[in-house]
């Protein structure tokens, strides 16, 4: 028997006697033989997407010299340019419609013209027309809604309708679902940078207030359920309520709370000032704010478990980066005030620079994860990059 996998077809040799047995080894050898061929493929897929997602090089370039903290729009303008023309070089074959790119979208989408914003914002647009504006796979799924908050800004500029009507029919589906009391929607806080600010910018794009209802509703569920009022921080989900770091602090995770905070800002962006209940999520954003600062670190970054920095040598720059869009945008719109402030945003953009290398590379982003967690001081992943973009977008705002 001679078997040819690619195309799968065989053909018979020896005498017919033998055709019975030699039938069902073949058949059992060609199953294995396939299984096995699917599953390295699968494997392969898988480790090739990871890769576009992020990795950790075990050696890398040297760090940056061409880099400035100071506080220009020339300065903060290269300091973007440079990692995003890395990250958009690297990432861009593999584009999908998942939570770690949606991030990364936002990111470019923010980058200002005078660092070639309109250069990504193309990209944006083609990445659009690619995925023909749908949102990924999962009905209710809040990771797959994230990438929305970029086909809603592109279609705030072209009006195309095609940009919006799969999102608005998405959202349209998973608001007819009923909550579930023992699990709520968003039941884990990282779910709110990812669908909330997509359901604001929905209502503020129709018109129709019932999405940022719907979104105020499930909001406070997921906060009342998460939020800390003594610490003013998020626990990651309901798992870690009773959890401790080795200090005997509650575990409050750094790229969580990051993303809680960034998620603020978009919705208080696009929230009416006369939306009733806006005034809570300031205060939110307020009481966040006042704890994140209290536990920058020396470096002006924040370490992957919040209340035990000394547990984690190095600090995670995913969250640091959403903090540092966090404050720069509370100053700029006014809610945060500039004078106490502005120095915790110098601080955590010159922590930020000092992790980037001479090509561009953003490092010390955690991993795709759940929970604080090590890593290596060249790990890179697409979400930090993102957050890193929005916090320079800010900053550029507040430079000279």
């Amino acid at each position: 028997m001679i078997c040819h996998l690619s195309a799968r077809k065989c053909r018979w040799q020896g005498n017919s006697s033998s055709r019975p047995v030699s039938h069902l080894l073949m058949a059992g050898t060609l199953a294995v033989l396939l299984l096995v061929s699917h599953t390295l493929i699968a494997q392969q897929i898988t480790s090739e997407k990871k890769t576009r997602v992020g990795d950790a090089p075990a050696n890398a370039v040297p760090l940056a010299t061409d880099l400035s903290s100071k506080l220009t729009k020339k300065d903060v303008a290269h300091a973007m340019e440079k990692v995003a023309d890395w990250q958009l070089a690297r990432a861009q074959e593999g584009f999908d419609q998942d939570w770690t790119f949606a991030a990364l979208y936002a990111g470019f989408m923010a980058v200002p013209e005078a660092a070639n914003g309109k250069k990504y914002q193309d990209a944006m647009l083609a990445m659009g027309k690619k995925f023909q504006w749908q949102p990924g796979p999962r009905l209710a799924h809040a990771d797959d809604h994230a990438v929305g908050q970029t086909y809603l800004e592109l279609y705030s500029s072209y009006k195309d309708p095609a940009m919006i009507t799969p999102t608005r029919d998405r959202m349209d589906a998973a608001m007819k679902l009923a909550d579930d009391p023992e699990r709520p929607l968003w039941w884990w806080c990282d779910a709110l940078f990812m669908a909330p600010p997509v359901l604001a910018k929905l209502s503020k794009e129709t018109g129709d207030r019932k999405y940022l209802d719907f979104m105020d509703h499930e909001w406070w569920i997921t906060s009342k359920l998460l939020y800390s009022p003594q610490n003013h921080l998020y626990f990651r989900d309901s798992s870690y309520l009773d959890k401790h770091q080795a200090n005997g602090a509650s575990i409050y995770w750094s790229r969580g709370n990051g993303w809680v905070f960034a998620g603020l800002a978009r919705v208080l962006a696009v929230m009416p000032a006369d939306y009733p209940s806006r005034p809570k999520y300031v205060a939110q954003f307020k009481e966040m704010a006042q704890e994140l600062a209290s536990i920058q670190g020396n470096d002006g970054l924040w370490r992957p478990g919040l209340l035990d920095a000394g547990a984690y040598p190095l600090p995670e720059n995913s969250g640091s980066a959403f903090y540092a869009y966090g404050f720069a945008w509370g100053i700029n719109s006014g809610i945060l005030d500039r004078k106490q402030y502005l120095p915790v945003v110098r601080r955590a953009w010159k922590g930020l620079l000092s992790h980037i290398y001479e090509d561009g590379r953003l490092g010390c982003i955690q991993p795709i994860g759940g929970s604080p967690d090590t890593f290596t001081p060249t790990s890179s992943y697409v979400f930090g990059t993102g957050a890193y973009l929005l916090a320079g977008s800010e900053i550029y705002r507040l430079a000279h």
